[in-house]
C-alpha cells in the first residue's frame, strides 16, 4: 500500500520544505521503507528551463531529460533515488495539457473549470507511477495563501478524502520568529498559517516549526494547542551547520517516529543512520582546507549553482578536507591584470551558463589555469572556454570562438543542429522555441584509454576494455565543440579524451602536460550524492590539496 505525505508551508518562503522532504524521506529509508519524491510548483512557466538562474536558482536536470525545480536536486542528493519528469509538475504544465485536452474534444463539450478538471490533472499527476512505492513525499511550492497555491492544495485536499483513511497525511512547515526587542518567541505567524490552511480544508498532522532559537516546551505547548495537533506533533526545526546535519537533527526531534505514527505505524524498524552519522563526523572532523574559485555569471545567487556548490563539498568529504568556496564573477576577470585575484587558490572551476556576458573573463580564468599549472575543472560552457583559450593560445587561432556569440572566422563552438538520442535523430534550429529544445538528460560517452579521465573513472579498478570505459553522464546545451578542430587542437596538447559513441561529439577534452586540467560537456554535479561523491569531484578536490601541498 502506497501512503502519501504532503508537505506544504506557510508564513514565508525558503523554510527549507525541499530539504526537510529530503531528510525525511531518507529517515524513512533507513527505516526500510522505499520513498518518491516530488515537487508541485505554482508558476506558470511549463517548467524552469526558460527562468533566469538569478530568480529561481539552478535548474535540474533529471536522466530522463526533464528540467526541473531544484529541489529535486535534493531529494536525490539525499535518498539516492533518481528523479523522473514525474516527478516535478508546474501550474503551466497543468493548464497546458488541461487545454490540449479540450482543443481534441476529451470533455465532450463540458465547460473546462479549475474544479474539477484543473484538480483532477493535479491529483492525476500525484498518483502516476507509484506502484510498488511505500511513501510519496509531494512538496508544494509556496506558501498557504498564495493565490497560485489554491488547486495544488484544493488537490490535496480532495485527495485526502478521495483516498482510503490512513494514507495521507499532511506537514505544515512555518516560521517562529524571533523578535529581539521584545526578547520572545512569537508563535502567532504559525497560528495563522495553520488558520489559513485549515480554512482551505486541511487540518495538519504534523508541524515544522522553524526557529533560530529553541522553542520552549510551554511554547509548543501552546502552538499545539491553537493548531490542534498533539504535542508530539510540533517539531522544531532549528539551523544546522550542514543540511547534511538535517537527517539526523529531524530524528532526534522525532519527525519520522511522528509521520510514522499519524499512518498508524506504532512499531516501525529502527533506523539505520549509520550512513548519516558517517557523512556528519566527515564534516565535522576535516584535515585540511582547500580554495576553490568559481567563476561564474551568476555568482549574487549561489543557488544557481546549487548541485555545484555541494557536489564540491562531496569532493571534500571524499578527501576529508573542508572546501572554502570563493564565488568570483566572471566579468571581474576582463579588467586588465584582474586575473592575479586567482593566486593563492588550490583549484579552479568554471561552470556552464548562457551567453556572451563574462565569456572572456572564463576564457582569462582557463589561461591563468594552463599556465599557472592550478587544478581547473570546466564544466558544460567551463569546457567550451577552455577549448576556445587553447585554440586562441596554443593553435594559434586568435579569431577562435562560439557562435552563440555571433559569426567568427573560427567556430571552434559551434550550435548543435541535430545528434543521435538513442536510435532516433534529434535536429534543432536557431530559431526553435528556448524551452525544452536543449540536448537534455542522460547520454553515453566513450573515454579514451590510458587517458586521465578514464582513470578519474575507473579509480584504481582495472579496464580490460581496448577502447576506455563506456560512462553515462546528464547535459543540458545547445552549442557543441566543433570536432573538425580535433587535430589542430591535439597537435598541441588538448587531448579529446572522452566523445559520444559515434564520435561525432566531444564530451571531454583535458591538457596533456598539465597535472590536472579537465573540461566535460555534461554536468557531472547533478549525480554526486554525499555518500556517493561524483569521481571527477573527488580527483578535483584530491588534486587541489595537492596543489595546497606545493604553495
Amino acid at each position: 500500500m502506497t501512503r502519501y505525505i504532503f508537505i506544504t508551508g506557510g508564513v514565508v518562503s525558503s523554510l527549507g520544505k525541499g530539504l526537510a522532504s529530503a531528510a525525511l524521506g531518507a529517515l524513512l529509508q533507513a527505516r526500510g521503507y522505499s520513498v518518491r519524491l516530488r515537487k508541485l510548483d505554482p508558476y506558470l512557466n511549463v517548467d524552469p528551463g526558460t527562468m533566469s538562474p538569478t530568480q529561481h536558482g539552478e535548474v535540474y536536470v533529471t536522466d530522463d531529460g526533464a528540467e526541473t525545480d531544484l529541489d529535486l536536486g535534493h531529494y536525490e542528493r539525499f535518498t539516492g533515488v533518481s528523479s523522473r519528469q514525474s516527478d516535478n509538475v508546474t501550474t503551466g504544465r497543468i493548464y497546458q495539457d488541461v487545454l490540449a485536452k479540450e482543443r481534441r474534444g476529451d470533455y465532450l463539450g463540458g465547460t473546462v473549470q479549475v474544479i474539477p478538471h484543473v484538480t483532477n490533472e493535479i491529483k492525476a499527476f500525484v498518483l502516476n507511477e507509484t506502484e510498488g512505492t511505500d511513501f510519496i513525499l509531494c512538496e508544494i511550492g509556496g506558501t498557504v495563501g498564495d493565490i497560485e497555491s489554491l488547486p495544488f492544495l484544493e488537490a490535496i485536499r480532495q485527495l485526502g478524502n478521495d483516498l482510503p483513511r490512513g494514507q495521507t497525511a499532511y506537514i505544515h512547515a512555518t516560521l517562529v520568529p524571533f523578535i529581539k526587542a521584545a526578547g520572545e518567541l512569537k508563535t502567532k505567524p504559525t497560528q495563522h498559517s495553520v488558520k489559513e490552511l485549515r480554512s482551505i480544508g486541511i487540518q495538519p498532522d504534523v508541524l515544522l516549526c522553524r526557529s533560530e532559537r529553541e522553542i520552549p516546551a510551554n511554547e509548543q505547548r501552546k502552538i499545539a494547542l491553537f493548531c490542534n495537533v498533539r504535542e508530539s506533533a510540533v517539531i522544531q526545526g532549528l539551523d544546522c551547520r550542514s543540511i547534511y546535519d538535517v537527517p539526523l537533527a529531524y530524528h532526534a526531534e522525532g519527525l519520522d517516529s511522528e509521520v510514522l505514527r499519524v499512518f498508524g505505524i506504532d512499531n516501525p524498524p529502527p533506523p539505520d543512520l549509520s550512513r548519516w552519522e558517517a557523512i556528519q563526523e566527515r564534516i565535522e572532523n576535516p584535515e585540511g582546507t582547500v580554495k576553490i574559485a568559481i567563476v561564474g555569471k551568476y555568482t549574487d545567487l549561489q543557488d544557481a549553482y546549487k548541485s555545484l556548490g555541494e557536489a564540491l563539498v562531496h569532493g571534500g568529504m571524499a578527501n576529508r578536507v573542508d572546501v572554502e568556496l570563493q564565488w568570483i564573477e566572471s566579468e571581474t576577470f576582463e579588467q586588465p591584470d584582474a586575473v592575479q585575484r586567482l593566486e593563492g587558490v588550490d583549484g579552479i572551476l568554471v561552470p556552464g551558463g548562457f551567453g556572451e556576458r563574462g565569456a572572456e573573463g572564463k576564457i582569462a580564468a582557463a589561461t591563468f589555469a594552463r599556465i599557472k599549472n592550478v587544478p581547473y575543472l570546466g564544466i558544460c560552457f567551463g569546457m567550451q572556454m577552455a577549448v576556445i583559450e587553447a585554440a586562441r593560445n596554443l593553435a594559434e587561432l586568435p579569431g577562435a570562438s562560439s557562435t552563440e556569440f555571433g559569426p567568427c572566422s573560427d567556430p571552434v563552438v559551434g550550435l548543435m543542429t541535430e545528434w543521435s538520442d538513442g536510435n532516433s535523430l534529434q535536429t534543432r534550429g536557431i530559431d526553435d522555441d528556448k524551452g525544452g529544445t536543449m540536448r537534455l538528460g542522460e547520454y553515453k560517452c566513450q573515454l579514451q584509454e590510458g587517458s586521465k579521465v578514464n582513470n578519474v573513472y575507473a579509480n584504481g579498478a582495472a579496464d580490460d576494455s581496448n577502447l576506455g570505459l563506456m560512462i553515462s553522464e546528464r547535459h543540458r546545451h545547445r552549442y557543441e565543440v566543433n570536432i573538425n578542430y580535433r587535430a589542430k587542437l591535439e597537435a598541441v596538447g588538448l587531448r579529446f579524451s572522452g566523445l559520444s559513441p559515434d564520435g561525432a561529439l566531444p564530451e571531454i577534452v583535458e591538457l596533456v602536460d598539465h597535472p590536472w586540467f579537465i573540461g566535460v560537456q555534461f554536468h557531472p554535479e547533478l549525480k554526486s550524492k554525499p555518500f556517493e561523491p561524483h569521481p571527477l569531484f573527488a580527483s578535483f578536490i584530491a588534486a587541489a590539496v595537492d596543489q595546497m601541498r606545493l604553495v
